[in-house]
């Protein structure tokens, strides 16, 4: 990505390619989250829909085998902290979680997915669950959790229930959780 017009641009194609149908006030509510590490394999696209003290629902769109790094979600004000469900509309998603019955990243003999260069100290997580469309998978609160798309790039709906960005904790002290985030009309200004 050389932009936050091109990224914005390039998730709106991915929403489309999933059936995902977007209002204009939705479009220019797009994030580009970056965590501050300014390093593209590393990030997500985001589209918050609505996210009250009951419940949260997003889109998450990744880009060919861009990463989302890892971190839990704590408890806080007297909850368990987020719970989320990860329901893959198009692409695949990898999706690592600490959870003993799942696949061993390595269980072929290669890694189906490797982390962004110089980050490996902080991926602890090493069993997935690949998503498809139509699959699901629900992390419990409080667990450690990283994913990464396909070949092609993933959309995914999240339902959770509320959403605190600023308590995420995540493995690597690089990152700020609400740092590199684009969230402006100005870069779908930038398209027209």
């Amino acid at each position: 990505m050389t932009s936050a017009s091109d990224a914005v641009s390039q998730t709106l194609h991915y929403l489309q390619r999933a059936s995902i149908v977007l209002t204009e006030q939705e479009r220019q509510r797009i994030e580009i989250a970056g965590f501050g590490l300014n390093d593209p394999a590393s990030g997500l696209q985001l589209l918050t829909y609505v996210n009250s003290p009951r419940y949260c629902a997003k889109e998450l769109v990744l880009f060919p085998r861009q990463t989302c790094p890892e971190h839990l979600h704590p408890p806080f004000d007297g909850t368990p902290g987020k719970q989320e469900t990860f329901r893959c509309r198009w692409g695949e998603v990898y999706l690592f979680v600490d959870d003993d019955s799942l696949t061993p990243n390595d269980a072929g003999g290669e890694p189906v997915c490797r982390v962004p260069p110089g980050s490996e100290a902080w991926y602890g997580c090493t069993r997935y669950i690949l998503l498809r469309p139509g699959e699901q998978y629900t992390i419990a609160p409080n667990t450690r959790h990283w994913f990464q798309a396909g070949e092609q790039g993933a959309v995914v709906s999240e339902f959770s229930s509320e959403s605190r960005d600023e308590l995420d904790i995540f493995t690597d002290p690089r990152i700020n959780r609400l740092a590199g985030i684009i969230s402006d009309s100005t870069a779908l200004a930038d398209l027209s």
